[in-house]
């Protein structure tokens, strides 16, 4: 039960955030990944992934979820899974990363969307509809909203998922994502959600 109400606190923050991205995109919210430095009251230093340096104050009710791996096991038929990609000239999808939702935040962002994990790069939430293995890995075709695709998923790309996570896990050394930071006119950024992986994980979203 204790299990449940968390990952419904973790869903409505998500469902939140969703309706956030849409409401700040005139503000172009930041997405932010990188090592913790400190953490000082609500303040959090982060140096990011291009070696500069982010103040980035914590919402009084900041949410936060960590981030295991998993295995490709774990991935079925019906599972609602997040994939950041690249095109590959045949039209499927190459993933980068695979991470599975919990079933209380199906639906989460749904679609086939531009993503800046790397350049081109493209994020798809959607349901699994079948897997077939291939020479390069795990075929998958994922139905959304907005239709379908088929994403191979090679051995070296990273499954992982949610669960609830806390302030504890906000140390020193810890790698974390965020997927909008709000930029203030000081130079520093807010955040309302926090992802964080466990055990020196690096969440690859």
């Amino acid at each position: 039960m204790i299990a449940s109400i968390r990952l419904s606190s973790i869903a409505a923050a998500f469902v939140a955030l969703s309706i956030a991205g849409s409401a700040f995109a005139q503000d172009k919210p930041v997405r932010v990944r990188g090592e913790i430095v400190s953490l000082e009251g609500p303040i959090m230093t982060v140096k990011s992934r291009d070696g500069s340096e982010m103040k980035i104050k914590l919402a009084d009710n900041v949410g936060i979820s960590g981030i295991i791996p998993v295995k490709l096991e774990d991935i079925k038929p019906n599972s609602y899974i997040g994939v950041s990609s690249m095109p590959q000239p045949d039209g499927t999808q190459r993933a980068m990363h695979v991470h599975i939702f919990p079933e209380a935040l199906r639906g989460t962002a749904e679609g086939h969307f531009p993503w800046d994990n790397q350049p081109k790069s493209m994020m798809t939430n959607a349901t699994v509809a079948n897997m077939v293995k291939s020479v390069d890995g795990e075929t998958i075709t994922v139905k959304h909203k907005d239709g379908e695709q088929k994403i191979v998923v090679p051995p070296s790309a990273p499954i992982v998922t949610y669960v609830p996570g806390s302030m504890a896990d906000l140390k020193p050394g810890a790698k974390i994502f965020i997927v909008a930071a709000a930029r203030q006119p000081d130079g520093t950024f807010t955040a309302s959600r926090v992802s964080v992986g466990k055990d020196g994980l690096t969440p690859p979203m």
